[in-house]
């Protein structure tokens, strides 16, 4: 018999004599429960204090004697024990079945009543004991847990109903459940496993409690139940219905498997309970004294942790297993399994930045360039030839102005203006020539397609270049020679255009403005600069003609952020707000536009296949939007209902809201895709080489850029929102601010154009207000991460 088998293991060791842990070991697993209160456990006790020296005399020879003595008397026991059982009759005995005899008699569940012991799913994860008290409906019970809470619950949540229990006492469940953990030992599965993989036989838990325990009362049934549905090792489930399993052996094969995945288990806990502990470190540190993301990064074991914590924090990751072990993490730190807690657990151990961009992270935005890039474009610098410089037009006499932000880093477009001697304007707009360097289908190029624009963020810029292309070769620099392509256009006394050429050029900045600078200049109309009042006056010409083709104006007011310091947790922030109709973003943008109309007719012209943007005007009637004060309200009303940009490859196609019969944008050829493929084009065409792209090529380019661009735009527009909100959460409280109601969007919650931020936002305003009033408002709340702004008019 089994109990036998394991007492006769155990005789090597007890030739020794035995340790008191054995002996207690050997006595408690060999022995019935019947015999915990016998003789043979006074006799235990007697063998136990004679091992320990408490005796008097008889030394090693009397302990042996003893030892033997209860093995045999413990053994003898059991035969007789098992004697008996086997004289009982079939109907009283719990016989162990074998794998050829039906089971459907052991899966019949016991009819629910009052008073019954129970073990029920609470959820996924936690059961709970408790006693049955009265249906509820047809075949819901309510029933009482052993923490005194009252609950009703399915036929499928029981998991197992104690056998032999009438009138369960709720008090006891407690007491009742502290007994059962108290005698589960593991350990005994596996002599229960030898007996029966032998003999090839399948247990119920009341069959296994009578083999391992010698009985199958209450405890020890609910006992068995509970090593048989917490093991993993040892057996499996034969068969089950509901509250009823039947288990069988798993094969030696297989154990020995399930052992060597539990050890695996065990040691994978271990390295989270360490990378916990390092967490929890790292968490506690002051913010200087965190490491750096490079040494989490350093160790395989741990880099795959924290990578996994990365990847579920921005919602990427790989597969369910980089899931569950960020999962296991989070658990283990006692945080909920949420993105939220994944990217403020890396916050606090300083592998993210307090402000992280996860925008950037989540689409998968290239902020740096490969080696293999960079070693491209430094042999571009090192062996490219100037295959026009024969053919370039010397415009060094000419004062040049370069206008844009102040920490702009890409200089690709500058300006430049004389009044010819029959009063007519004669302006130049001058690129930048990234297609002296760069040649389509090079690496450098796949690369500038790929990314398809430069970003521009308040905390950096990420070129569409190498930084030396972008920012040192190709851009325009004061006061040195420049390779550029230059549209030179004579404008008609109305404003509209009377000729122009295009030409490969050498031109000489002579400065580099910002736009406040520049719109200073202009308002004090020196006469040592009347180049650049020539150009204003061109500027306004421009503009009013297009107004009269009818152009829709949508300038507003514009954010400028600039973050130096984005890895500290309180970086300063830099904010600029720049109305667009200030007379130098309006020079600027005007002879933007003009370039764009002169490359539009340029090639229609000459049959050029480029990317001809056009925006249908949709019949606007700008004269029903005379009630609106002209400016932002007016402009972000007509904004609402204009229609997207379209794009013709083969011809250029009206531009209605800029009022130009066609339009190529040409002026950013280093940070924009688009504008480089004109180039491309239009450099080809000037050296009478056959054009690089046709119409169709060109579409699918475009295709691809178009959807980089607008994610790039995206990523811009959050990015500035985020920190145009940090700016207003760290104002003072008091603070107020103007604001314009730019429409309705329900009842009275209008929206608002914050004018010294630059930002809209909504607010409930009060009664008498309308759109184009002014209002004031202070800030509530705001959330920068959570992106949320809550406003309050001040009344």
């Amino acid at each position: 018999m089994m109990t036998i088998r394991a007492a006769n293991g155990c005789s090597s060791v007890l030739r020794s004599p035995p340790s008191l842990h054995a002996l207690r070991r050997l006595c408690f697993c060999c022995r019935p429960r019947a015999l915990r209160t016998s003789s043979h456990a006074a006799a235990a006790l007697r063998c136990e204090r004679s091992s320990s020296g408490h005796g008097r005399g008889g030394g090693g020879a009397a302990r042996s004697y003893c030892v033997h003595s209860l093995v045999e008397s413990v053994i003898e026991e059991l035969r007789e024990s098992r004697r008996r059982r086997l004289a009982c009759s079939a109907s009283n005995r719990m016989a162990l079945t074998s794998s050829g005899e039906l089971l459907e008699d052991k899966l019949v569940n016991r009819a629910l009543e009052k008073g019954l012991l129970l073990e029920f799913k609470k959820d996924s994860e936690k059961v709970l004991l408790a006693v049955t008290q009265r249906p509820d409906g047809k075949k819901n019970w309510m029933v009482s847990d052993q923490n005194g809470v009252t609950s009703s619950i399915k036929p499928q949540q029981i998991t197992f109903i104690v056998p032999g229990v009438e009138n369960f006492d709720q008090k006891e469940i407690s007491d009742f459940v502290q007994r059962a953990e108290d005698n589960l030992d593991p350990t005994l599965l596996e002599f229960a496993w030898v007996e029966l993989l032998e003999k090839n036989k399948s247990v119920t838990a009341e069959e296994l409690a009578e083999m391992i325990f010698g009985s199958s009362e209450p405890l020890e049934s609910y006992c068995a139940h509970l090593l048989l549905s917490k093991d993993e090792i040892y057996f499996t489930i034969l068969e089950a219905k509901g509250s009823r399993r039947i288990y069988g052996p798993r094969p030696a094969a297989q154990v020995e498997e399930q052992m060597r995945r539990k050890l695996a288990r065990e040691a994978a806990e271990k390295e989270i309970e360490e990378f916990v502990q390092l967490l929890t470190s790292a968490k506690s540190m002051p913010f200087p004294a965190k490491p750096r993301k490079s040494t989490w990064l350093a160790e395989e074991k741990i880099r795959k942790k924290i990578e996994s914590l990365e990847c579920y924090a921005i919602d990427a990751c790989k597969n369910d297993e980089q899931r569950k072990l960020a999962g296991v993490i989070l658990k283990a730190m006692g945080l909920t399994k949420t993105a939220s807690s994944a990217v403020n657990l890396l916050i606090d151990i300083g592998y993210f930045p307090v402000h992280v961009n996860l925008d950037l992270l989540k689409l998968n935005v290239h902020t740096v360039h490969s080696d293999e890039i960079i070693s491209a474009a430094e042999s571009l610098l090192s062996q490219s030839v100037d295959l026009d410089e024969s053919d370039r037009k010397d415009l060094t006499d000419l004062k040049v102005y370069a206008i844009d932000v102040d920490e702009a880093d890409e200089l690709d477009d500058a300006l430049s203006a004389t009044r010819l001697p029959d009063g007519r304007i004669k302006v130049w707009i001058h690129v930048a020539d990234p297609a002296r360097f760069v040649r389509p289908g090079s690496v450098v190029d796949r690369e500038a397609m790929k990314r398809g624009t430069s970003i521009f963020l308040p905390t950096a810029t990420y070129p569409m270049f190498p930084e030396k292309l972008a920012m040192e070769a190709l851009s325009l620099k004061q006061g040195e020679l420049c390779n550029a392509v230059t549209v030179s256009v004579v404008l008609h006394s109305d404003g509209s255009i009377a000729e122009f050429t295009v030409d490969n050029s050498v031109i000489k900045p002579t400065y580099m403005l910002t736009y406040e600078s520049a719109s200073e200049l202009i308002h004090l109309n020196l006469e040592e600069e009347i180049e650049l009042k020539i150009l204003s006056e061109a500027a306004v010409l421009r503009l009013r003609w297009r107004r009269q083709q009818g152009a829709i104006d949508t300038a507003t007011l514009e954010t400028r952020i600039k973050v130096p310091d984005p890895e500290e947790p309180e970086p300063k922030i830099k904010l600029y707000v720049e109305d667009q109709a200030e007379p130098a973003m309006r020079l600027v943008s005007e002879m933007m536009i003009l370039c764009g109309e002169v490359i539009a007719s340029y090639g229609s012209q000459n049959n050029i296949p480029l990317p001809y943007r056009g925006q249908p005007q949709s019949n606007i009637d700008v004269s029903a939007f005379s009630h609106i004060p002209e400016g932002p309200v007016r402009s972000s009303a007509l904004v609402k209902i204009m229609r997207a940009a379209e794009f013709d490859f083969g011809k250029p196609i009206r531009h209605g809201v800029l009022g130009i019969p066609g339009y190529v944008q040409f002026t950013s050829p280093i940070r924009r895709y688009m504008d480089l493929l004109a180039h491309y084009q239009l450099k080809a065409f000037l050296r009478g080489e056959s054009l690089p792209f046709s119409a169709g090529q060109l579409e699918g380019i475009a295709s691809s850029v178009n959807m980089n661009a607008r994610l790039a735009k995206k990523i811009c527009n959050m990015s500035l929102r985020y920190w145009t909100l940090e700016f207003l959460r760290r104002q003072p409280k008091e603070k107020r601010y103007h604001a314009l109601i730019l429409r309705f969007i329900k009842d009275r919650i209008a929206a608002l154009l914050l004018v010294e931020v630059g930002l809209q936002a909504s607010a409930w305003v009060s009664v008498g207000r309308d759109i184009g009033d002014k209002t004031v408002v202070r800030v509530e709340e705001s959330h920068p991460r959570d992106d949320f702004l809550s406003l309050k008019e001040v009344i």
